[in-house]
């Protein structure tokens, strides 16, 4: 080695480890990536939003082209056995599409996060200490059947200043081509890096095992779909990974809930979008407010078409519902389909949600405070609620745009993610010559 060539550092070394598992195909997208990080990281606000207004015009724009690609997805889905409930993730119609527009042109209203002084101090031998926010840098998504989440992802990771590097499933792969192509073009007609998102679909299933393997080119994971998916990627990853959760979800009646609230609130709960993670997949009905409360609400439900999937002290009140299984307890639906459960009071109710909540999200409709504030206190959900439908657990409901997922994992963001959450932090020190005694 010349005095002049630098020697191999670690994180070399470990670069090299990692592309040895990974084809050279996907390795090349990767080094863009990672080449087009350090451009957006340092992409002024001003410019960034021009990037997204350009996104959510040309979402518009091409419209028909994305609609007749999903509409090819759709049509296999169909062929292939996709579920209902997939079907209608999988499905964007002119309208969701102007939803996905409007959302990612608020995400360009909301104040850029990059820079944010967290919290600083100037010590008493005078450095000046700043913690500020950073970007990640390079985000992969693996999801399933949501081609929703291209969009949404894509917009959320450029306003935080990173890039994102996509597996959005073969479901949905005509979809995605055509989203991720509207993408580029949108960022490259401002001048920002085409591969500031790209898609990784063409590597296949393949191409979603050497993402996870992926460490020192990614910085961070997130895995959005089924249990299954979600399981797989947390267990196998190398590259950090934050959880984002199915959506065992709970309401719980209590003995004080108002009759209207509690037929409202668990229908829109059930029946708006039966195939989300926030849609309610277990009521569960204070004994001494179910004679009260079950005719009422159940009868409303099955007007709906929801299959009711019931215990024994349900089906004495309400006959007019199938006998539930243990599994039922722990089964997200995503589907017109209700498991119900009486329970003696709030103790029983949050021990069931103990046992067998995904802590995605769970409501309590009551009038007691007293078992407003236990609720509220103890039980361990991403998102507890009081006498609100759970359908409100979203990231454009909460004001964010759109969120890159649900996180149900306690560690760095936790519930709906935003902009803050896709990002890290570090210190800034300002000295004037001080060294250390």
């Amino acid at each position: 080695m010349s005095t002049t060539e630098a020697a191999p550092s670690v994180a070399d070394d470990a670069l090299a480890l990692s592309s040895a598992h990974i084809s050279p195909g996907l390795v090349a997208k990767l080094e863009a990536a990672k080449t087009a990080a350090r451009v957006v990281a340092t992409a002024n606000a001003d410019l960034k939003n021009r990037a997204l207004q350009a996104v959510a015009d040309a979402v518009r724009a091409e419209a028909p082209r994305i609609v007749a690609a999903n509409d090819l997805d759709l049509a296999a889905g169909r062929e292939n056995g996709l579920s209902d409930g997939l079907q209608d993730r999988l499905r964007l119609d002119t309208a969701r599409l102007d939803g996905l527009a409007k959302a990612t042109e608020l995400i360009a209203s909301l104040t850029d996060p990059v820079g944010e002084a967290l919290r600083g101090r100037t010590l008493p031998n005078g450095l000046q200490l700043t913690q500020v926010r950073v970007p990640f840098g390079v985000v992969g998504a693996i999801y399933e059947a949501r081609p929703n989440v291209t969009i949404d992802i894509a917009a959320l990771a450029l306003k935080s200043g990173n890039v994102a590097v996509l597996r959005g499933g073969s479901a949905a792969e005509n979809t995605n081509r055509v989203l991720v192509d509207v993408l580029q073009e949108a960022l490259a007609s401002v001048g920002l890096p085409r591969e500031t998102v790209q898609t990784i679909d063409e590597f296949g299933r393949q191409g979603a095992t050497e993402l996870m393997r992926a460490r020192g080119y990614v910085d961070v994971l997130i895995p959005r779909g089924s249990s299954q998916l979600i399981d797989a990627v947390v267990r196998e990853s190398k590259v950090p990974v934050i959880e984002t959760g199915a959506g065992v979800v709970h309401v719980f009646l209590d003995e004080s809930a108002d009759e209207q609230w509690s037929i409202d609130i668990v229908s829109n709960a059930k029946v708006q979008r039966p195939s989300v993670c926030n849609a309610l997949e277990t009521l569960l009905v204070h004994e001494a407010a179910a004679p009260r409360l079950l005719p009422l609400v159940l009868s409303a439900l099955r007007a709906q078409g929801v299959t009711l999937h019931a215990d024994e002290a349900t089906r004495a009140i309400f006959p007019d519902a199938v006998p539930a299984t243990d599994d039922d307890w722990a089964t997200e639906y995503m589907s017109l389909d209700l498991s119900v459960k009486v329970v003696s009071g709030i103790d029983e109710a949050m021990a069931h949600i103990d046992r067998y909540s995904t802590h995605h999200t769970e409501s309590i409709i009551t009038n007691d405070l007293r078992n407003t504030e236990r609720f509220l206190a103890e039980v361990d959900s991403a998102v507890v609620m009081v006498n609100a439908s759970t359908r409100f657990t979203d990231g454009g409901e909460f004001g964010f745009g759109a969120e890159v997922g649900i996180s149900t994992q306690k560690l760095h963001a936790r519930g709906p993610m935003g902009l803050p959450e896709l990002t890290s932090s570090k210190w800034i020190v300002r000295g004037s010559g001080q060294v250390r005694g």
